[in-house]
């Protein structure tokens, strides 16, 4: 089943059972990917759509962040149970041992010596973690392994 179709399964689930906090998430999401195809004109595979979920729970994590610096508990609260909501449609994530691996293979496989060759090493990487792994804490470790 593709993630459209389980997006719109869980839907119908929420609706028929009367949750209106998690329906409201989901329906937030398929707006996100409704809002995306027509942009561009596309219809999103299962790779773009987890991508917009991805960028989704960045956003929600940063405004975590921000409500609780600013006192806003309730806030936070409430993009707390969107981000449970949200990461129940992500795949599983990488262990920092799978993350390191991957990484070092792809160091080896791209001959990268230093930091100048970060761009080479990360286009080898983001494909094979995508939805998997915070970028951010990948890029830092492809950093500290290239000595940059």
């Amino acid at each position: 089943m593709s993630l459209k179709a389980r997006l719109s399964e869980d839907m119908k689930a929420a609706m028929k059972g009367g949750d209106k906090d998690r329906l409201g998430v989901i329906r937030l999401i398929n707006a996100a990917i409704k809002q995306r195809e027509v942009d561009e004109r596309i219809v999103l595979d299962d790779a773009q759509v987890l991508a917009v979920i991805e960028k989704m729970l960045k956003q929600r994590r940063d405004s975590i962040t921000q409500f609780r610096d600013a006192g806003r508990e309730d806030l936070a609260t409430k993009e707390e149970f969107e981000v449970g909501v949200i990461q129940a449609y992500m795949p599983a994530q990488l262990g920092d041992a799978e993350i390191d691996a991957v990484v070092a293979k792809a160091i080896a496989d791209s001959g990268a010596s230093g930091a100048k060759d970060m761009g080479k090493v990360v286009g080898l990487v983001k494909p094979q973690v995508a939805g998997r792994a915070d970028m951010g804490k990948v890029s830092a470790l492809i950093k500290q392994k290239l000595g940059g």
